[in-house]
């Protein structure tokens, strides 16, 4: 049994989290991350994510990642890279079930729709709308809207990739041409998030937990689903180095049994590697406290160099061989289309909209009123997407 560990000193440590937004009585037998853990599972946003896209559909099948499954995934490897830096696994843990509430029915597909279709009212970005999901739409307590997380989670969620901004304010990176999401902003107003700083370590982990999760669960699921064969995985450099030492262990072990051990020692060595790289970088900046490690020239969390660009090669790989094969393509062209053809409805229409969400949008500017709108899409799962669509136009892509 792995003895228990002390919390490292550049942790976060919840007893002395910045707060929520909105004061609440401590719980008496929960820290404030495993709280927030707790608040975020029993969100509806979270179990809606069981009928959400990863790559596949639901319909193509049961053994395929979903959102839900696929955060699932992240968690562990988040709570395991955490366990062994030191970090505090709750707090990784709120980010990892957090990190893809905001993606809207038919996963990347439904996001480029969505992000066309409020191009003049600032787009749509997952990210973002997480955000939006856990300050305001989630509907649960009767002091305030949201979930009311603490600070830490909240800005783990929002910087998980690094800052967003420079110090004085100007957006870096992919916000650099049309500017920080209008919901970032406004809640920044609210409680000041440090956009221009990297975020904990913890939220670090978190983000290349995501990745670990990516990079081996897409494979199997392209394998499962025929989209390429083992040895065309083979020719990329890690994943057949590991599979050629399988081979080597194992002669004549079956296919199924193969794909599970790459995906099992895949999984462990990047992991490792994280652990190592992340190692270094702490030894370099010698943090003493979460505030070191978000005030960093650099972020502190990574792989090495050569297994950076291993990890670029899988997804070189997986780019043309999966997400752009032409049978999902068809798949998430048709569904884009759903999400297009809601959007246009409710706009025209507004009365096809549940009462609910019918009274939301009394007193609403053109931008509100279609943020509004994208809220109600963003939230629905696949098969609720298909079934409204059913019920408003007369012809529905099966999505298969």
């Amino acid at each position: 049994m792995e003895a228990v560990t002390t919390r490292a000193p550049y942790a976060c440590d919840p007893a002395h989290s910045r707060g929520r937004l909105h004061a609440e009585p401590e719980s008496k037998s929960r820290s404030a991350f495993r709280r927030d853990c707790d608040r975020i599972i029993h969100s509806a946003a979270f179990r809606r994510l069981k009928h959400k896209t990863q790559v596949f559909v639901f319909d193509e099948g049961d053994h395929y990642r979903t959102r839900l499954t696929h955060t699932l995934e992240v968690t562990q490897v988040a709570r395991a890279l955490a366990r062994r830096l030191r970090l505090d696994e709750d707090l990784a843990e709120a980010l990892a079930l957090a990190h893809d509430l905001g993606h809207p029915p038919f996963g990347h597909a439904g996001e480029r729709a969505l992000d066309a279709c409020l191009a003049a009212f600032g787009g749509f970005d997952h990210n973002a709308q997480t955000l939006r999901i856990v300050t305001a739409l989630e509907h649960r307590y009767p002091n305030f809207d949201g979930l009311n997380l603490a600070w830490e989670t909240l800005e783990g969620l929002v910087k998980h990739n690094g800052p967003l901004t420079d110090r004085g304010g100007a957006p870096l990176d992919r916000y650099r041409e049309h500017g920080l999401p209008a919901t970032i902003l406004a809640y920044d107003k609210l409680q000041d998030l440090q956009l221009w700083s990297f975020a904990s370590l913890e939220a670090q982990i978190a983000a290349f937990a995501d990745d670990i999760a990516y990079d081996a669960h897409d494979i199997d699921d392209g394998l499962r689903a025929a989209l390429f064969e083992i040895d065309d995985i083979a020719a990329v450099p890690l994943p057949g180095r590991i599979i050629g030492d399988i081979r080597a262990a194992y002669p004549g072990l079956d296919s199924h049994r193969l794909v599970h051990e790459l995906i099992r020692q895949l999984i462990g060595f990047l992991i490792d590697d994280v652990v190592t790289e992340t190692g270094r970088g702490l030894a370099r900046l010698n943090p003493r406290s979460a505030d070191d490690v978000r005030n960093a020239a650099a972020p502190v969390a990574g792989f090495s160099v050569d297994v950076g660009e291993a990890d670029r090669a899988i997804k070189a790989f997986l780019k043309p061989h999966m997400y752009r094969h032409p049978r999902v393509m068809r798949v998430m062209d048709e569904a884009a289309g759903v999400v297009r053809d809601l959007f246009t409805r409710y706009s025209e229409r507004p009365g096809d909209l549940p009462a609910e969400w019918q009274e939301g949008l009394a007193g609403l500017d053109d931008a509100g009123r279609a943020r509004h709108i994208a809220d109600f899409i963003a939230g629905m799962t696949d098969r609720y997407a298909l079934a409204e669509h059913a019920r408003l136009f007369d012809s529905t892509p099966e999505l298969r």
